[in-house]
């Protein structure tokens, strides 16, 4: 009986080891997931209103419970949309022990009536995203009663003045160019300014020509500076110019010897009445110029005085030796006159030309590093797509259910379009403009359900590019994507490239394309575009495009 006590004991102290054991297993668990439980972030979010009137405000509240040393980045930007946000306020933090919880605040609102539904936010908490839930906000519109509200007929079209545009910049810039041209024409060639000396000089017989330049020798700092070639160099020039014009004889070639002979030849014929002693006398200043010039020899003073009145005597006794000027000659010496005031013009008129190239290249230089190269290009020469992108665009909703879209010109509705009663369609509605072969090309097409369970998306979208393979697109490249636009409206985006034959060039044009899907208010709507896939600003146009489409919704 002992045994069998003592075993009984024994089974009894075991039983108390594993409640012992398994009851500080359970609160070690609990311990453990507490801790946990308090190192995981919470999110919730709440707005203060789920009704509003068109134009009012909700409140949309983020209340995140994290660790003190969490880093939490709220939502930023329009990331609430179909709703917009009017203000984003303070963020607020209260301390709760060893947690922080942080509030943060949101202004929305809605100016179209209808039921939206608030996306949901996505909030990073120590780089992992936390979601908050979605929310439906009724947006309603502003009772009137009609039985105090006066009413009014309906006023007649009324004519808007179209805006200016940029157009002016452009004119303004050509008539600050055309002025700047215009002044250099008048300063450099119509403007009648005073000669200069070397001018006046040009433009006097050869005699007095000659004269003048020896005066002006004389006013030079050639023999201060000791400069003897050069001054000699110049005083037979004069000589030799004068004998060439008024003599015509070959002078400034002719070395000293062969101009005496030629003098002497013309003495001995009569044709110049000149003496020996004149000859012998220049003679001996052309041997002293030969000896400065090419033997480096310094001359006296006494010497320099004297060749240099020499040469004066030797061109008065040159004129006196010579006959009375013939009319021709006078004719020649006016026509001398007037070919040099041809020359002076024409030199002018070079300055102003380019004069003008230097600022008309400085202006597009600028222009260029400012706005590129192919900007200015287009803008000189015109694009025909950048003219599309610059013009005043038109807004307008096209078919039923209504689809709203910006466009460069208004779409024309096409006729003999098919209902598509394959694609399970009762209605189809197609407006465009432009060429699907050459330009920039945008369709829309607005289609209506049978029965809406008949209806297929996927093969609506085929029905599409099936549409652009038939206007002759070959060698299609064909991507898919999902798509929401800036209303928070969703839809399908099938994009790629493709080639298509111009019928006026007969050339394949590399072209790019996108088509737009959405099914929406009991409707599908379709946008497509193509274009040239070098433009560089087709797609700038349809992001403009996209961007600018819209859904009346039913409120």
């Amino acid at each position: 009986m002992t045994d069998l006590f003592f075993n009984k004991k024994g089974v009894e102290i075991s039983l108390q080891a594993k409640v012992k054991a398994f009851l500080f297993v359970m609160l070690f668990c609990a311990i453990t997931m507490s801790a946990f439980a308090q190192s995981t972030p919470r999110v919730k979010s709440s707005v203060d209103s789920t009704t509003i009137k068109i134009g009012e405000q909700v409140h949309f509240k983020i209340e995140v419970e994290t660790d003190t040393t969490a880093q939490v980045i709220f939502p930023e930007g329009q990331t609430f949309m179909p709703l917009e946000v009017v203000e984003v306020l303070p963020t607020d933090t209260l301390i709760n022990q060893d947690k922080f919880n942080l509030i943060k605040k949101y202004a929305l609102t809605q100016f179209d009536s209808g039921h939206y539904t608030l996306p949901r936010q996505q909030i990073m908490i120590n780089n992992k995203p936390y979601f908050t839930d979605s929310l439906k906000i009724e947006v309603n519109t502003v009772a009137v009663d009609t039985t105090k509200q006066k009413m009014y007929d309906i006023k007649g079209l009324a004519q808007v003045d179209k805006p200016m545009g940029d157009w002016w910049k452009w004119l303004l810039l050509g008539i600050v160019a055309a002025a700047i041209v215009g002044g250099l024409l008048y300063w450099f060639v119509f403007r009648k300014k005073p000669l200069t000396e070397e001018e006046k000089i040009a433009l006097l017989p050869p005699y007095d020509r000659a004269l003048a330049e020896l005066k002006k020798l004389d006013e030079s700092k050639y023999l201060i500076q000791s400069e003897y070639k050069e001054y000699y160099t110049e005083l037979t020039n004069i000589v030799r110019s004068y004998l060439e014009d008024d003599v015509h004889i070959s002078a400034m070639e002719s070395t000293t010897d062969e101009l005496i002979t030629k003098m002497e030849l013309l003495r001995d014929s009569g044709s110049l009445k000149i003496d020996d002693d004149t000859i012998k006398q220049f003679k001996n200043v052309l041997q002293t110029a030969d000896l400065v010039k090419f033997a480096k020899s310094t001359p006296e003073n006494t010497i320099i005085d004297r060749d240099r009145k020499t040469i004066e005597h030797i061109v008065v006794k040159t004129k006196e030796a010579l006959p009375e000027p013939t009319e021709e000659e006078l004719m020649e010496q006016e026509e001398y006159v007037e070919a040099f005031k041809q020359k002076k013009k024409k030199q002018q008129i070079k300055y102003a030309i380019a004069s003008g190239a230097v600022v008309l290249v400085l202006v597009l230089g600028v222009f260029i590093y400012k706005y590129g190269f192919s900007s200015v290009k287009d803008s000189v020469f015109g694009h025909p797509t950048k003219s599309l992108l610059e013009s005043e665009w038109v807004g307008s909703s096209y078919g039923f259910p209504a689809i709203y879209i910006e466009t460069p010109k208004v779409l024309k509705r096409e006729t003999g379009t098919p209902k598509g009663e394959a694609l399970g369609t009762n209605s189809h509605q197609v407006f465009s403009s432009g060429s699907m072969h050459n330009g920039f090309f945008v369709q829309v097409s607005v289609s209506t359900y049978k029965k809406e369970a008949d209806f297929d998306a996927k093969k609506a979208i085929d029905a599409a590019i099936a549409q652009v393979e038939k206007a002759g697109a070959k060698n299609m490249v064909v991507k898919q994507e999902g798509l929401t636009i800036p209303t928070g409206k969703e839809g399908n985006k099938v994009f790629g490239t493709l080639e298509i034959e111009n019928p006026e060039t007969r050339k394949n044009r590399e072209a790019a394309y996108i088509i737009l899907s959405f099914v929406q208010n009991g409707g599908f709507e379709q946008v497509i575009m193509v274009y040239d896939k070098a433009d560089l600003y087709a797609n700038e146009i349809v992001n403009k495009i996209t961007n600018s489409i819209d859904f009346k919704t039913e409120s």
